[in-house]
């Protein structure tokens, strides 16, 4: 960059939803610190959120689908003359598709001092993934390190795959808690409780009902059917308890037929794509999520700053938020384990509240000013700032 000038950083996301969802307080603090920050992703001009916290936000046509290739070789083509127009110092991308066609697009202009960041939120390989598959995206990953300057891992086993396979010489790996977590605005005593009232009144749940929450998109890494199938488990319990199961997805009515199959639907709720999270994680009797895989869950982090209790698989991400028993881990897959799990937080509720409290200050080692934090410190680095 030129001595005395502002630093141009872009974020670069494989959709929206990522900038939206992760990245606004980003823009925000280092717009305030004088640089200029740009973001960039597929339909990114749609979300008036992302509109106001960026300089300037630039649709780029990624396709989640990696085969996608007339796509993604015109969403390379149109990264690499954005960056050459607007001269950005540093570009930093999250989203595996974004990050191989990012760095890829933008490999030649490292030579002439652009420096490119990736943040890895859960490799498309790990352990026990199908083999063939983990080969494909490990190749990748491979490639792509070399067009990498630094690579940001958000858990203990991305770290440790990253130094086993040398995706980038060490000193070029950092392992940063997550994304974040805004602990004041995740707080109990920031949400009324006529709100929690006002949303049990909206899904029709019977008063004095506890419900568990899952928060996760409709997909099949994250096992709604394990979880269905735990609840369905349950013995008689009074009051019955209920099940919110909020976001969207291409599995959406899958699920509900199979909350149907095993009689439960009655009580299994679907509010679809929600902004008040953090009011339906103070009502909940927990926060579940069965998946497979996460790369470090954002509403496990919220639900552990919410002192909401947590009951998790013992996977990729999850377990680097719930270690030391500040939740409750169970197998993937084990819907016996993870019906028992659902069973001790309603029957034990004091064992509840002291896991939950443990998670809160967890939770507040990840609070969003530390990431920023780490961030300013990665970047002035790179951009030889001091």
């Amino acid at each position: 960059m030129n001595s005395g000038a502002a630093p141009r950083l872009l974020f670069v996301a494989t959709v929206a939803v990522t900038l939206r969802s992760f990245l606004l307080p980003y823009a925000r603090y280092f717009r305030s610190l004088g640089w200029r920050v740009d973001g960039a992703a597929d339909g990114v001009s749609g979300c008036p959120s992302c509109a106001a916290a960026f300089d300037a936000v630039h649709d780029v046509p990624f396709s989640r689908n990696p085969l996608a290739v007339t796509s993604l070789a015109t969403a390379a083509k149109r990264l690499r003359l954005l960056a050459e127009t607007e001269g950005y110092d540093l570009v930093h991308v999250h989203t595996p598709v974004a990050a191989f066609v990012t760095r890829l697009a933008l490999r030649r202009l490292r030579s002439r001092g652009l420096r490119v960041v990736y943040t890895a939120h859960g490799f498309h390989f790990f352990e026990g993934g199908p083999p063939l598959r983990n080969a494909l995206f490990l190749a990748l990953e491979k490639l792509a390190g070399s067009w990498t300057d630094r690579l940001v891992v958000i858990n203990g086993e991305d770290e440790t795959a990253a130094r086993r396979h040398r995706l980038v010489p060490p000193e070029r790996l950092r392992l940063f808690p997550g994304v974040g977590v805004d602990t004041a605005v995740f707080a109990r005593e920031s949400v009324d409780p006529g709100c929690v009232a006002a949303v049990r009144k909206e899904m029709c749940l019977p008063e004095g009902a506890p419900f568990f929450l899952m928060v996760a998109e409709f997909n099949p890494g994250k096992r709604h059917r394990d979880l269905l199938r735990a609840f369905a488990g349950l013995p008689p319990l009074a009051p019955a308890p209920h099940l919110v199961c909020a976001g969207e997805g291409p599995l959406l009515e899958e699920t509900k037929r199979l909350a149907a199959e095993f009689g439960v639907a009655e009580r299994v709720h679907f509010p679809g794509y929600r902004r008040d999270v953090k009011v339906l994680l103070k009502g909940a009797a927990a926060l579940v999520l069965p998946s497979e895989r996460e790369g470090l869950p954002v509403s496990v982090l919220e639900a552990l700053a919410m002192e909401t209790p947590v009951i998790g698989a013992d996977a990729r991400g999850i377990r680097d938020l719930l270690r030391s028993d500040c939740g409750l881990l169970v197998p993937v897959g084990d819907t016996v384990a993870l019906c028992t799990a659902l069973c001790q937080v309603l029957t034990r509720p004091e064992e509840a509240r002291a896991r939950a409290d443990r998670g809160r200050r967890r939770a507040r080692e990840m609070d969003t000013s530390r990431l920023l934090a780490l961030s300013e410190a990665l970047y002035r680095e790179l951009l030889g700032m001091g």
